[in-house]
């Protein structure tokens, strides 16, 4: 079909670490989930002076526009084609929204990161969960644009072939792997990679590989910014060796970083 992804995109995602899907849904479900967001939010939607905070952020949504957004068909010929059949759980919520706005406050959540997959000893605790060679439990960390975002935008800062680096740290830990701040206070023994920022219209979504380092950063723009970053969850296992099938691009990416 004409909207698989390509061998070049493909392998873009096993090397950089994402791919770039414009025009994975429509902007009709974009508008209609930033509709239901404002309402949720405590400003006025056309005032400025009332967007008093650079970051808001909103709880679970799972309305018919935000699921029918991450479960179009494009969407899940993606999901195939980098994880493999079967091998995903549709998402059915988006999770949270920090929706960012123009302010010229520094906002407290722009450190670099991996995100978790799987509960620590505390699963209460976010910082506390864990993230393995094996990608338990995530198979893709999904960047959702629900409105425009220009480069002044805030968008996304996403580390290319940083998720390579990470595999190799991961690999030496085993099945426990590392707690979400563990991981952080190493990438800075990372060697340095280029830039890349998560700009694109409403609709626009990047599939990244769920060991890519990526960071907030504050907004410079003039119009709030609505994305969601949900992980797309694993089924089954990961299989990193001795498989009798082959490996999807999800399993060669962190294979070639380890190697």
């Amino acid at each position: 079909m004409s909207d698989l992804l390509l061998e070049n995109e493909i392998a873009h995602f096993i090397h950089k670490g994402y791919v770039r899907l414009n025009n994975a849904f429509s902007r009709e479900l974009a508008d209609a989930a930033v509709d239901i967001l404002w309402n949720d939010l405590p400003g006025n939607r056309t005032n400025p002076s009332t967007w008093t905070e650079p970051v808001i952020r909103l709880g679970m949504y799972a309305q018919d526009s935000f699921v029918a957004s991450v479960n179009t068909a494009r969407l899940h010929r993606a999901f195939d084609q980098l994880v493999g059949k079967n091998k995903w759980i549709p998402c059915r919520s988006v999770g949270t929204f920090p929706i960012r706005f123009p302010s010229n406050q520094e906002p407290n959540d722009t450190g670099k990161h991996v995100d978790a997959s799987f509960p620590g000893d505390n699963p209460g605790n976010f910082l506390e969960w864990r993230i393995n060679v094996k990608s338990k439990g995530r198979a893709l960390l999904l960047l959702i644009l629900y409105s425009d975002v220009s480069e002044k935008d805030a968008p996304t800062v996403i580390w290319e072939r940083s998720h390579l680096d990470v595999a190799k740290l991961l690999s030496k830990e085993g099945e426990r792997g590392f707690s979400f701040m563990e991981l952080a206070d190493k990438l800075h023994e990372l060697p340095p990679r280029k830039k890349v920022y998560a700009t694109g219209e409403a609709g626009t979504v990047y599939l990244c590989h769920p060991f890519l380092v990526h960071a907030a950063q504050p907004h410079r723009g003039s119009t709030p910014k609505f994305m969601a970053q949900p992980p797309l969850l694993l089924r089954e296992e990961l299989c990193l060796a001795n498989s009798d099938t082959g490996y999807t691009p999800l399993e060669q990416a962190i294979r070639f970083g380890i190697a």
